[in-house]
């Protein structure tokens, strides 16, 4: 369960910003770097993310990161799953403050 929904957090900031680095990804998420290479390697395993280096840049430390259509697919389904529990945890609340 945190896995997906740590999985969901990065594949939701990848695809607001493909080209951030690991230290931006890693600091966006409260995440250790070495969390977030663990992450984005178990992503890339599973064919939900490609990882690409800048062919010319001269550092090749940057790297670009793309959500697979498997990737996007895997992002709608840890959404719904996401506002599933949110909306359910918010009926729980109102339950609990109607008593």
């Amino acid at each position: 369960m945190k896995e997906d929904q740590d999985h969901f957090e990065i594949l939701r900031k990848i695809q607001k910003k493909p080209n951030s680095t690991q230290r931006e990804l890693a600091e966006g998420l409260g995440f250790s770097l070495g969390k977030l290479n663990y992450c984005l390697k178990a992503l890339k395993a599973k064919g939900l993310i490609k990882i690409n280096n800048f062919q010319r840049n001269p550092n090749k430390l940057n790297y670009f990161y793309v959500l697979t259509p498997k990737g996007i697919s895997e992002k709608t389904k840890l959404t719904i799953n996401f506002m599933k529990r949110k909306m359910k945890e918010y009926d729980e609340l109102k339950k609990e403050l109607k008593k």
